[in-house]
């Protein structure tokens, strides 16, 4: 392995390890990344360990990520009812509660997704109040759903990578 080569190599494992973590935070494209992080480690090593077809089911892994996203979230809000406006409420909070730390990623879209339909009700009343709950905590139970999948996706797809690498080696 050349020194450039290792650079590489340094470079995809880090690719990786954030992308890992982006499947948690919000404001990361994880999956993207993890994928990013597995070409370039095949690219670094000449393709000789992992070739196309690898490369072509992660790839297709990575699109599958944006379909859990959207899907976790949507059912997660469709079964108490949650209005577009608390969709996006929720999307706002997930990005603002990155700023608040490890509390602030579980609690912003919860938060947001509440404010989001409360918005959409245009009332304060009890039943509104009691509504935008359920909605907080579906919207979010989707979210983690969410999180939870693609964190999964992205530990099979390294894994995926490393056995057909291994089988190679």
């Amino acid at each position: 392995m050349s020194d450039l080569s290792a650079v590489w190599s340094i470079l995809a494992v880090l690719l990786v390890i954030v992308g890992i973590a982006g499947t948690i935070l919000p404001a990361l494209p994880g999956i993207p990344l993890v994928f990013g992080g597995l070409l370039l480690a095949a690219w670094a090593d000449g393709f000789r360990h992992v070739g196309g077809w690898t490369l072509g089911v992660l790839a297709l892994l990575t699109l599958a990520s944006f379909a859990i996203d959207l899907l976790a979230t949507a059912m997660g809000a469709k079964r108490v009812g949650a209005s577009r406006l608390a969709l996006l409420g929720a999307t706002i909070g997930a990005i603002a509660g990155v700023f608040f730390g490890f509390i602030g990623i579980f609690i912003g879209p919860f938060v947001g997704a509440v404010l989001g339909e409360l918005a959409n009700r245009r009332r304060l009343a009890a039943a509104d109040m009691g509504h935008a709950a359920r909605v907080g905590v579906g919207t979010w139970t989707g979210l983690l759903l969410g999180t939870v999948l693609k964190l999964v996706l992205a530990f099979a797809m390294v894994g995926l990578f490393a056995v057909v690498w291994l089988a190679q080696a």
